[in-house]
């Protein structure tokens, strides 16, 4: 099927959109690109009103996962930070990227708990050690902030997996019942 490879690809799009700018005075032009692609994946797909809630939940849970650990002087970020030690915008806005995956290129990690949780340890601290490298992040303590990351991302991974399944699920619920009520 071409969807997950294409989802895949603007996903990586989005992703370097947003560390690589969010290194430089344009980092606000990262989330205008993950805003293109949100809009976009939503335009695409049946099940829209829980795909926009996914993305909304996933916003809210990267600001408050994001702003924990740039508070906690875990990790440190070189451009973009709008309100001093908060999180900057392009990181948050990078949560309602992965969002546009979860039922698409990653859907394969749904109801797979355990392997959901080693993917998110090992591939959330992955994406900040690429993006440190990339010198769009910087730990104050490396040992200590990728050890919080591999926990962090065991547990919201597999959070995340498990909401984008159940609200396509209810939506699915939701549209059978609507179906089954016009035709009775």
């Amino acid at each position: 099927m071409k969807r997950k490879p294409i989802n895949f690809a603007l996903f990586q799009a989005g992703w370097f959109a947003c560390v690589l700018l969010g290194t430089t005075g344009y980092h606000w032009v990262g989330p205008v690109v993950v805003l293109v692609i949100v809009t976009s994946h939503l335009a695409t797909v049946t099940a829209r009103g829980a795909e926009t809630g996914l993305i909304l939940a996933a916003l809210g849970i990267g600001a408050v996962w994001e702003n924990l650990l740039t508070v906690g002087h875990l990790v440190s970020y070189a451009e973009g930070q709008i309100l001093g030690v908060l999180a900057p915008v392009w990181i948050v806005a990078m949560w309602g990227l992965l969002a546009t995956t979860l039922n698409v290129s990653l859907r394969w990690l749904q109801g797979r708990v355990v392997l959901s949780a080693l993917f998110g340890a090992i591939g959330g601290p992955m994406a900040f050690l690429a993006g440190e490298r990339l010198g769009a992040v910087g730990f104050p303590n490396r040992s200590t902030a990728i050890l919080a990351l591999a926990l962090g991302w065991a547990f919201l991974f597999p959070l995340l997996m498990q909401l984008a399944r159940r609200l396509e699920q209810a939506s699915r619920a939701g549209a059978g019942a609507q179906a089954q009520g016009s035709t009775g």
